[in-house]
């Protein structure tokens, strides 16, 4: 593989490459686009610098192994992240013993009308979003991460968190409703 051929591959060329050489610089070229992109979302769920660090090589030696079962059917980017959300929410469970993240009825919502506007978080500074954030629960928290700092689709997220498109926006709509009481019960009195 000449040092310049790699640029113009898409990620679905470079993995059908990898598949059929077993060569690794292919594998190299995924490692080195999506590594700080995994290690920084291991980061902010585990809260952990060397957690993060050992979450992402797992994840990545996970990806290896299962690059063969990768269908095309998302995009590598989402297929990674779902692996990389999937190992983090694993290792809290197992490791904090945390409660079940979704309730099971949420899977049963009917659409949903949200009533508090994407503004309302957009707008608050960045400070005090951190502070409501860190008051959320855990999948609270990882929800609007997905979709604000993200910028994952509701059926990206629906994919990842095998979840129907309903059940991610009644989510979405009850983190976006907590976090707004979280900030009003901190900070009404200041504003």
């Amino acid at each position: 593989m000449g040092n310049t051929a790699h640029i113009t591959l898409s990620d679905n060329e470079i993995i059908r490459e990898y598949l059929r050489t077993q060569r690794q610089d292919y594998f190299s070229i995924l490692y080195r686009k999506y590594a700080d992109k995994v290690y920084r979302k291991c980061y902010t769920l585990l809260k952990d610098q060397g957690l993060a660090e050992d979450a992402m090589q797992d994840i990545f030696v996970k990806v290896m192994m299962n690059l063969a079962s990768f269908n095309e059917r998302a995009q590598f980017s989402t297929w990674i992240y779902s692996i990389t959300y999937n190992f983090c929410i694993d290792y809290i469970r197992k490791h904090k013993k945390e409660k079940q993240l979704f309730v099971d009825d949420i899977e049963r919502a009917p659409d949903v009308t949200d009533d508090i506007p994407d503004e309302f978080l957009l707008s608050m500074e960045v400070k005090r979003l951190k502070v409501v954030l860190e008051r959320l629960p855990l999948d609270d928290h990882t929800i609007l991460l997905m979709k604000y700092q993200d910028d994952m689709s509701i059926r990206d997220i629906a994919e990842i968190l095998k979840k129907t498109e309903s059940a991610v926006k009644m989510k979405l709509k009850r983190a976006k409703e907590k976090s707004q009481e979280i900030y009003l019960s901190l900070y009404k009195d200041i504003d």
